[in-house]
């Protein structure tokens, strides 16, 4: 693993990696945990899913083997009992001819949607057990904006051991807001903090993680492809 030139230290050695699976702070999946007034918006993605897929005449299993989800996930998220991850969303959106944005909030058509301060569509999500306090939240600044390109989130990542790699469609945009942050991007790792940016393409196996203690803020922009 090499580590960016211009890196500047951590603090403490990285967490050990694993490759059971492949997913990162924005594609692990894990149950629905409300944040302010977005409930209602994000019970309704389940819907929206088995809707474009019923629509569709497509099958669970017809789901399953053109994403690689499981059929019992695919169910879950259906049922509402799971928020699907973002990595997820982007393979349902291909899967369904429907882009991934869809699935986080349909919008509406208008050339220009405003987001003020702390009044993005927000979800929080923990991996592994709540009560550990590890996770992170993400907030969308787009979600009235209908047939958008991008995906762009504020994210509240905090410490956690848990390194596994995500690859999906598209590329990823990021730039640190508050803290510390750990990218790595195939074979190269690079430490990020307020005021750094990184950009690379989604289909490498990427990782992106709490670098320090504390929390850490970052505005991540996804594209995941031209229909």
């Amino acid at each position: 693993m090499k580590t960016g030139k211009n890196a500047r230290p951590a603090g403490k050695q990285p967490a050990k990696k694993t490759t059971s699976r492949h997913e990162d702070f924005i594609t692990s999946a894990s149950p629905v945990t409300s944040v302010k007034s977005a409930e209602k918006k994000r019970e309704a993605l389940g819907e929206r899913v088995r809707a474009a897929r019923e629509i569709r005449g497509l099958s669970l299993e017809d789901i399953s083997s053109r994403t690689g989800i499981t059929i019992l996930t695919l169910q879950s998220i259906e049922a509402n009992k799971i928020l699907p991850p973002l990595g997820q969303l982007i393979k349902l959106g291909k899967a369904l001819d429907m882009k991934m944005g869809y699935f986080i909030a349909p919008g509406v058509e208008k050339p220009v949607t405003v987001v003020r301060k702390g009044r993005g569509q927000g979800v929080a999500r923990y991996g592994g057990k709540k009560s550990q306090q590890h996770g992170y939240t993400y907030e969308s600044l787009a979600p009235e904006k209908a047939d958008r390109m991008m995906e762009p989130f504020i994210v509240t990542l905090m410490p956690t051991d848990t390194a596994e790699f995500s690859i999906h469609d598209g590329q990823e945009f990021i730039y640190v807001l508050e803290g510390g942050m750990e990218v790595q991007v195939g074979g190269r790792t690079e430490l990020l903090y307020p005021g750094d940016a990184i950009y690379y393409d989604s289909n490498q196996p990427h990782l992106v993680k709490a670098a320090t203690k504390a929390k850490t803020v970052i505005l991540a922009v996804l594209y995941t492809g031209a229909k």
